[in-house]
């Protein structure tokens, strides 16, 4: 039984963790917040040490099916579009294993004619040798269908709700299977039957209120903690940066208030791993990196091709499926723009200069082997 059977009664009669939970997003003057930034950083050190995984999003494709008014890859958007080819994949994989990457994840727009089942196997069974770690950001499948996925290399699953606001996600989502806001809500567990053991998880904030979200969000991980046991659980808290579309966040989290979330949820999560992206300027990524973060992407493209300027020959411009001009234009369009626009080398050595260990490499499925 996922989550979807649970949802609206674990809002109502909240379990005292999320009661807690409640109680630390509040709001707090300086001194309090203080306070809990050093009681994050403590417990975090205590939980994980001093590392502090690096990762890097490979964009496969921005095809896509899917209406959603706040994401440049939308199928409303007149883009450049393009999906690499398996030895494109490959290239651009190479280049970030050439810069210290040992953490991929694959990351693609929700169209299941450029992004299907065999192909994603075909890039996973192509990198497996290679990428030790591997993570896929893609349309929510069955779990017959995630198996094959698992099989052929692929130990992490992602999957953002976006917004767990009922309204507000049938307000931004206005076409395509993306509508169904519980067959999204259930797709980690499908993905953990199937046998992925690392789980990433996240609200879009900037789409609701987020004190909202974020109570809605704890109780979704509390959930997952509980089913999903054998699995790690990461959360990344994304703010909405700007895209195609020209989508303006109707309810902006502040600096002040992002970082009391993420050190509420490492007070009242003290296992999870804690993402930030570089969606987040640099300054601020440096001040919260010692503060309960545990996983940070470094060198960021969102488009595919973006690092090594792969399927640049092979883009077009396409609204709603239908091909506007086939003449290519150069690269392919991002899904967002990035803020922190550091090297890994640089960002590694800033966070080396905080105190933190950087670690490339964030996972082993050896490891898992002799667990099992």
């Amino acid at each position: 039984m996922g989550f979807s059977e649970f949802f609206e009664r674990a809002l109502q009669g909240k379990s005292r963790v999320l009661t807690a939970f409640e109680r630390l997003l509040q709001p707090v003057d300086d001194r309090r917040l203080s306070g809990m930034a050093r009681e994050s950083a403590a417990l975090t050190r205590r939980q994980f040490g001093k590392t502090m995984r690096l990762f890097a999003p490979l964009y496969l494709s921005n095809e896509c099916i899917n209406s959603c008014t706040y994401c440049g890859f939308s199928r409303e958007n007149a883009i450049q579009r393009v999906t690499l080819e398996v030895e494109q994949v490959a290239n651009e994989a190479r280049h970030l294993t050439e810069q210290g990457f040992r953490s991929i994840l694959l990351v693609a727009g929700e169209h299941p004619k450029f992004v299907s089942g065999p192909y994603l196997t075909m890039c996973l069974e192509r990198l497996r040798g290679s990428v030790p770690s591997l993570a896929i950001e893609v349309a929510p499948m069955e779990t017959a269908d995630y198996a094959p996925l698992v099989k052929a290399g692929a130990e992490g699953l992602v999957v953002y709700q976006e917004t767990y606001h009922l309204p507000t996600y049938a307000e931004v989502h206005t076409g395509g299977p993306k509508k169904d806001f519980f067959w999204r809500l259930d797709s980690l567990e499908r993905g953990y039957e199937a046998g992925f053991r690392r789980l990433g998880m996240g609200a879009l904030f900037g789409l609701w209120h987020w004190r909202d979200e974020a109570l809605a969000l704890a109780a979704h991980i509390e959930h997952l903690l509980r089913v999903c046991w054998k699995a790690q659980v990461t959360v990344s808290l994304p703010r909405l940066r700007p895209a195609a579309g020209g989508f303006e966040p109707r309810h902006p989290l502040p600096d002040r208030e992002l970082i009391q979330l993420v050190c509420a949820l490492r007070l009242t999560f003290p296992g999870i791993g804690l993402v930030l992206s570089t969606r987040e300027p640099e300054d601020l990524r440096d001040v919260m990196a010692p503060m309960g973060v545990t996983h940070m992407s470094a060198g960021s493209h969102t488009e595919p091709g973006g690092y090594t300027g792969q399927g640049h020959e092979a883009t077009r411009l396409s609204a709603r499926n239908r091909i506007l001009s086939d003449i290519p234009a150069g690269p392919a369009t991002g899904q967002f723009s990035i803020s922190d626009e550091r090297s890994p080398r640089t960002v590694a050595e800033r966070l080396a200069s905080l105190g933190l260990d950087p670690v490339w490499k964030d996972w082993d499925a050896g490891l898992m082997d002799c667990a099992t």
